[in-house]
């Protein structure tokens, strides 16, 4: 379906570059009329002070890294393990029958209650943040997976198989393929919970990573710096989210996000 004509769609965009202009001239009126102390609500000039600070030094960049590879770190074990499960169960009645009441009861348990079980075996290092990362992620990309691999086209596998193509040649050209767009709707889904969980458990157990930077900003009324460090994981995950879509395009070419809105 279409968006309307261009003059539309432009006139949408300024309605909202307006509201947004306007709700932070209301913060930025109200943190500079003194009703409020500038330590629960900063003005937003102190805010974009703070954040350029963590722009450009070395400390606050090696946080942002140690969260950044915490994060990758955990999504892409899971990334590799849930895909080849998913696919293991959705094409094994066997592998299905075992697994599937297993994902769907520990799914609603909260795994951060695991953690400090998780501190006690493998240390307060990355390593537990890691392995906890890995737990989280690893449910929503196997039920995508799972899901993708049960709904491929028979008619294609069957196809393949009578030109003679073996089982594994035919996972790999056919089913995997065809289950590409569900496996990389579970991976954007895992993907915010990656930094979700490694910014939580820093805040936790750390001594480093920008969960540690926003809960030792928080404790010394350096609520600026904290909002700031805010603001840097929000633009971290969105710029991992993008590249993430744009690997998707380039992969699932023939499958492109835009062509749902044409």
């Amino acid at each position: 379906m279409s968006d309307g004509p261009a003059w539309a769609r432009a006139l949408r965009g300024l309605r909202r570059i307006a509201l947004l202009g306007a709700g932070l001239l209301a913060w930025e009126v109200t943190a500079r009329s003194g009703t409020l102390s500038p330590i629960i609500f900063p003005s937003l000039a102190s805010i974009l002070r703070e954040f350029g600070l963590l722009a450009v030094r070395v400390d606050a960049l090696t946080e942002a890294w140690h969260s950044l590879y915490r994060a990758l770190g955990g999504f892409g074990l899971a990334a590799a393990t849930g895909v080849g499960i998913g696919v293991l169960m959705g094409r094994s009645r066997l592998a299905a029958g075992v697994l599937d009441p297993l994902f769907a009861g520990s799914y609603p348990i909260p795994k951060i209650a695991l953690f400090p079980i998780f501190i006690f075996v493998f240390g307060i290092g990355s390593l537990s943040k890691i392995l906890l990362v890995f737990l989280e992620c690893l449910y929503p990309i196997v039920i995508n997976t799972y899901a993708g691999t049960r709904v491929v086209n028979r008619v294609l596998v069957w196809s393949a198989l009578n030109m003679g193509a073996s089982p594994g040649r035919v996972l790999w050209r056919v089913v995997v393929p065809a289950a590409a767009p569900f496996i990389f709707a579970g991976f954007r889904v895992a993907l915010p919970i990656a930094m979700i969980v490694v910014i939580i458990t820093e805040m936790i157990s750390s001594a480093d990573g920008l969960g540690y930077l926003v809960i030792y900003s928080l404790s010394s009324l350096k609520t600026d710096r904290m909002l700031a460090a805010v603001v840097a994981i929000a633009l971290l995950g969105l710029a991992l989210d993008r590249i993430l879509l744009l690997l998707r395009d380039r992969l699932v070419f023939w499958e492109r996000l835009e062509s749902y809105y044409t």
